[in-house]
Formats: C-alpha cells, structure tokens, sequence
C-alpha cells in the first residue's frame, strides 16, 4: 500500500468514525431523550441542533468521510474491502443528502405556532428521521469497519 493510499485510508476511518458515532450518538441518546420533551420543546431543540450543527467542522468530516473513502479505493486499487468501505460512506453520506436533510429542513419550515400543529409536525417527522438515522448509522459503522480492514496488513 502506498504512503497516499494509506493517508487517504487514515482519513476516510476517521472522518467515517466520526460521521457513524455522531448518527450512534442520535440513535442511542438525542432520539430517546428526546422522545421524553414535550412537542413545543423537541421542536425548538431539534431546530437548534439542525441550524448548530452546520458549521465549518462538521461539514470537513461529512464531506470528508465519502471523499478519502473513494479516493483510498482508486488509489488502492479497488480491492474488496476498499470497495465496501466506499460504496458504504456514499450510501451514508446519500441517506442523509437524500432523507435526513429534507426532514430537518421540513421541520424547519413546519408551522408549531399552535399545540395541534406543533403536534403534527413532531408526528410527522419523528419516526420518519430516526429510521433514517439509524440506517445511516449501520452504514456508516459497516463502512469504517471495512475500511479498517483494509488497514490491516
């Protein structure tokens, strides 16, 4: 493996471990905790995480973990475990480009001015984002894991 290959490599399960224990940080803390607030307040807490969370940091690591995936698999050859580690940071990074985001911004734009309509959007964002979510973080734990071993001597 070439010293490019292995940097990207480096990068790709890093940035990809980062994005996967951010969606397990979602799947196993914020959606349970959050299933326990009132609707008025998972709105205003979710709408703040979705505005705080675009920022300069987060958007180097998601765009990131796809990025080095892809480019470690060319520059690797395109061996199996390269392959499957790419493949799955795309389907990551796509369920959330594809699913996640449109529900935040959704949300976003829902009406909560009244306790019914606060009601209405919670219900129909709720479940619908949190099944996203974790399929995101099965793929995106699959492709750190796949990745890694393709670190492996």
């Amino acid at each position: 493996m070439t010293t490019a290959t292995t940097v990207a490599l480096v990068v790709a399960v890093v940035t990809g471990g980062l994005i996967a224990g951010l969606y397990f940080t979602c799947s196993c803390a914020v959606v349970p905790a959050f299933r326990r607030v009132d609707d008025r307040t998972y709105l205003s807490a979710f709408r703040a995480i979705n505005r705080a969370i675009v920022n300069g940091w987060f958007l180097l690591v998601f765009l990131g973990a796809p990025v080095s995936a892809v480019v470690a698999a060319a520059l690797g050859g395109w061996s199996p475990w390269l392959i499957a580690g790419a493949g799955l940071a795309v389907v990551t990074f796509f369920i959330t480009v594809a699913r996640n985001v449109p529900l935040n911004r959704a949300l976003d734009a829902a009406d909560s001015t009244t306790p019914a309509a606060a009601r209405l959007a919670r219900e129909g964002f709720e479940d619908v984002w949190a099944r996203w979510n974790l399929l995101r973080t099965v793929t995106g734990i699959a492709a750190v894991v796949a990745l890694a071993v393709a670190l492996a001597p």
